[in-house]
Order: structure tokens, then sequence, then C-alpha cells
């Protein structure tokens, strides 16, 4: 049994959305729970087992996972999706690069920008957000998707740190169209709908 702990318009997200792409979102059983959010609103919900009080949380058979990145590379593998790339396809490296890239690099940057983090130990190791939008901005120049010509769980990652805050976009042509090319997918008006609908029955915290 596959049950997803979510929050509505939250990083989990992210998850409805590639269970969507999947054709599988009817295959886990979504719970919603209480969240703290923006640090002060609402309280810790006592039915999320995550030991942080956060979502996403799959829970498979007892086990569960964490982080939005390995429950992509879980699903990805487990239903064996073309939003994956398989063990043994060549580009399954780079695949895996990106998923650990968005959590190891571009989460940091990201909240190091926001939090207005300005020390060279943080920079020396993260980088900031010149050196990411060169990342993308190198990846996209000569292929619609991270990967080449198909839409995968890595760019669906990468591409929900942009629609949630759009204003940290690269500004670079390529990272652009590559932003809209993602979100001009029928799963993400989908997920719009999806989440619009959850969050009116949802009790306010």
């Amino acid at each position: 049994m596959l049950t997803l702990y979510h929050g509505p318009n939250t990083r989990s997200s992210r998850i409805i959305r590639l269970l969507m792409e999947m054709d599988a979102l009817d295959k886990v059983e979504v719970r919603v729970v209480g969240l703290i959010r923006q640090g002060t609103i609402g309280a810790p919900d006592p039915a999320n087992p995550h030991p942080e009080g956060k979502v996403p949380l799959l829970v498979h058979d007892g086990a569960t996972i964490r982080e939005s990145n390995a429950i992509m590379l879980y699903l990805t593998d487990l239903f064996d999706s073309p939003m994956g790339i398989s063990i043994g396809d060549p580009q399954r490296g780079t695949y895996l690069s990106w998923l650990a890239y968005y959590g190891n690099v571009v989460e940091p940057v990201l909240v190091g920008k926001f939090a207005e983090i300005d020390h060279p130990a943080y920079f020396a190791t993260f980088r900031g957000m010149a050196e990411m939008g060169q990342r993308l901005a190198e990846a996209l120049a000569d292929r619609p998707y991270l990967l080449g010509d198909r839409f995968t769980a890595a760019d669906l990652i990468m591409v929900s740190a942009f629609t949630f805050a759009p204003q940290m976009a690269p500004d670079v042509p390529a990272v652009r169209q590559w932003v809209d090319r993602c979100q001009a997918r029928p799963s993400a008006a989908a997920l719009q709908e999806y989440e619009t609908a959850l969050a009116s029955e949802t009790p306010a915290a």
C-alpha cells in the first residue's frame, strides 16, 4: 500500500503532479495533514508520521521515504515510468544528478537568497543564483528539456522552484522558455485544479 502525506500548495504538490504525469494518482492514497506554514502558522499534526512534521512523506508497506527527490526517484522506479530513467540507461547518471542537484544546491541557494545570507563559506559550498542559472542555461541551450526531448521528473522538480517563486527564475531566454514549456503541460493545470479543490475541503489551521 502506498500512502502520500500531503499539504495543498506545498513542496509535496510536485509529487501529486508527478503521479498525474505517470497516470498513477489513483494508485496512491493521499492523506492531507496539517502543517506549520511560514514558520508560525498552524501546528504539528499528530496524524503526520514525518519526524519533522513536514510533507511530502511517502509510506510504502510501512517503509517511509522522505525528501522530494528521493520520493520522485522511488516512484519513477517503482512504476517503471518514462518520467524516470531506467537503470542501465546511459542517461541515468544525468537524471540522478539533477535530482540530487535540486536538493543539494537549488533549495539551499534559493533559501539563502530569501534569507539574505551573505557568507563566503556559504557561497563556496553552494555557489549562488548566477551559477545556478548558468548550469540551467548550459543544459537547455540545445534541448527542450534537461535530458533532451523528453520531460522527466528532473524537469518537474527543477521547475517547481520557479513556479513557486517565478521571480527567482534565471532571466535567460532558454530557461524562461523551458519554464513556459513545462507549465504548458496538462499536468500543471490539473494540479492547480486538484489543489484548489483540496484547499477548499481542508479546515483552516
